[in-house]
């Protein structure tokens, strides 16, 4: 049987997905909805926290919860988020050692120097994404860390997890909110580890797709 919460959500998901609450509405007070739906407001809070991690509302702490508008999608396939026409990007760099576990990452001794790209991402003005991209010093370029030298190499490891508050705070979500959590290494051709980036995409806005090239050899028997 579906706990109370899990009553509340479903309703409220099927007043936004019909329309009857529209992109943009204030829902009512949180003590008002309890009392419409006659339950406590740590249940009600817990009922709104789904949809929060579902992306339909978002909660603005001093003004109320709100149905969010749709977001677009992109895919993150190959290293990048397309279609990237409506993206635009602000980088920070910051020159720091290595240690932690970017020294097995880059393969690097501790206190190597390092220079790191933030990268935020940005969705018309609203944060879509972030990176944390880490170059060795020698290699690092006077601009962008994609001007590396070229990859022959690049190993990914998707994660799903919840933000941390400052990355929530950050993309402006939910602490609730699911994220796909990317750890790309890119090495050269002679298998020198030339970059470490961490990428965060949130859930309700962004998709991995990975394409798997399977080579078939025919086999021969000689008569």
């Amino acid at each position: 049987m579906p706990s109370l919460r899990h009553t509340i959500a479903a309703d409220l998901r099927a007043q936004i997905t019909t329309g009857q609450l529209e992109a943009g509405a204030r829902l009512p007070s949180e003590p008002r909805l309890a009392a419409d739906y006659k339950i406590s407001t740590p249940t009600l809070r817990n009922a709104l926290a789904l949809l929060q991690a579902e992306g339909l509302i978002e909660k603005i702490h001093g003004t109320g919860n709100f149905v969010r508008r749709p977001l677009r999608r992109l895919t993150y396939t190959e290293g990048r988020l397309t279609p990237d026409a409506d993206l635009h990007v602000t980088i920070r760099t910051t020159n720091l050692r290595a240690r932690g576990d970017l020294l097995s990452l880059l393969k690097v001794p501790s206190r190597t120097p390092l220079t790191e790209f933030l990268c935020l991402t940005y969705q018309g003005e609203r944060p879509h994404s972030l990176a944390h991209i880490y170059v060795p010093r020698d290699l690092a370029p006077a601009e962008l860390a994609c001007s590396c030298p070229d990859r022959a190499e690049t190993q990914e490891v998707v994660t799903a997890r919840l933000p941390t508050p400052e990355e929530a705070s950050t993309l402006r979500i939910s602490t609730s909110l699911a994220v796909l959590a990317i750890t790309r290494v890119s090495a050269d051709i002679t298998g020198r580890v030339i970059e470490v980036a961490r990428l965060l995409l949130p859930g309700d806005r962004a998709e991995a797709l990975f394409t798997t090239h399977h080579t078939i050899e025919e086999s021969r028997t000689e008569g």
